[in-house]
């Protein structure tokens, strides 16, 4: 087989593995989503994907389909196989068991623990090896784990719905319905795909905002649907002065977690409904936001998606700790009044951060706009 149809080969089956990656996309947290093609020339003899945390990972599906199969093929894997023994054994010994000739990683497992040691293990046996291909997709796949095992932090995405005008509610604080119906479908996929759901004290008391993913609002088909149901993210409210009650449909709705920068008089009124104080102090009886992004973290949190209103939204982007802005942008304006999508005072153009738009799409009536904190360039 000539080299350039080989590379041919190796693109169009890791393609097909990043497809079947995707549908761990509500699922596999706090593992990576990833996915595996066996094959023997461009004979696809097994396939699979990692379904949830604690369950086999994707190489060992795709090696049962394949059985004897495998010896000598070819394994296209999203990610490097892992070399550890954690709540599963090693996939770089099941590959080697199998009998495999050659294996296919898009990328390298960013995990300290596995760094490169899988593929070195195959490549030890024998086993020739290619690390690379479609790798800025297989990263694209998975931001959150990747910078969790890169810089012990979660990836931060900031939702808001706004106005043509960039207003994201009435003086009042009245902001439903600003978005659509499809619009606000997004947002709960968005929810179901994240490990932590976050809000702040204002939006949780003038919203009644509870933060829950609500299947029947996905407009996902089976079989993600039921998989995005099966696992809830941690609802997380940031509450610095503790003036949200427990009594709150926030907390009556679930398990959560409260990020206060001060010890409640009596914790048990909380715990009695399943929330957990996290006493995170800060500057002026705020929470420290980047505290709380560490220990989020170390609790396995890979995707956190920020709801909140300007004042705690501004916070986490005065700070530097946003990823990504999801925009929605309904057809609509609210007026001078009404209040602004971000509270991040500047008074100079100088100041002004610069964004990448990075895509735009209709979503049904309304906009979405995904933008990302544009790259420094030096002086």
């Amino acid at each position: 087989m000539s080299d350039l149809h080989q590379d041919s080969l190796d693109h169009r089956f890791m393609a097909r593995a990043l497809e079947l990656a995707r549908q761990g996309l509500y699922s596999t947290d706090p593992n990576p989503r990833v996915g595996c093609v066996i094959a023997h020339g461009d004979q696809v003899l097994g396939e699979g994907w990692h379904v949830r945390a604690g369950e086999p990972h994707a190489e060992v599906h795709a090696l049962r389909q394949a059985g004897a199969g495998a010896q000598g093929a070819t394994a296209y894997v999203t990610l490097e196989p892992c070399s550890h023994h954690g709540r599963t054994p090693p996939c770089a010994d099941a590959l080697l068991a199998a009998g495999v000739g050659r294996v296919v990683a898009a990328m390298q497992d960013p995990n300290p623990q596995v760094g490169g040691q899988g593929l070195a293990r195959l490549a030890a046996a024998g086993v020739s090896v290619r690390c690379g291909v479609l790798q800025t997709e297989a990263r694209a796949l998975n931001p959150g784990f990747i910078k969790r095992m890169e810089q012990g932090l979660p990836f931060v995405r900031v939702k808001l719905a706004m106005s043509l005008d960039g207003r994201t509610a009435m003086a009042s604080g009245e902001s439903q319905w600003i978005t659509g119906p499809e619009a606000r479908r997004a947002v709960q996929r968005l929810r179901a795909r994240s490990s932590v759901v976050l809000s702040g004290a204002d939006t949780v008391l003038v919203d009644g905002a509870r933060l829950t993913v609500r299947a029947a609002e996905l407009g996902l088909a089976e079989p993600q649907a039921a998989l995005a149901a099966s696992r809830a993210p941690l609802r997380v409210l940031v509450d610095g002065r503790l003036r949200v009650p427990a009594s709150a449909p926030f907390f009556i709705s679930g398990p959560s977690l409260l990020a206060c920068a001060q010890a409640p008089a009596d914790p048990g009124v909380y715990q009695a409904v399943g929330a957990e104080p996290l006493v995170l102090p800060g500057i002026q009886g705020q929470v420290d936001l980047a505290a709380l992004l560490r220990e989020l973290a170390r609790r396995g949190a890979n995707e956190v998606l920020v709801e909140a209103g300007p004042r705690l939204a501004g916070a986490f982007a005065q700070a530097g700790l946003v990823d990504e802005y999801r925009l929605f942008v309904a057809g609509t304006f609210l007026g001078s009044s009404a209040r602004p999508l971000l509270d991040w005072p500047l008074s100079r153009m100088a100041e002004a951060p610069r964004l990448k738009i990075v895509q735009m799409r209709a979503v049904g009536d309304d906009w979405q706009v995904i933008a990302v904190p544009a790259p420094t360039v030096p002086v």
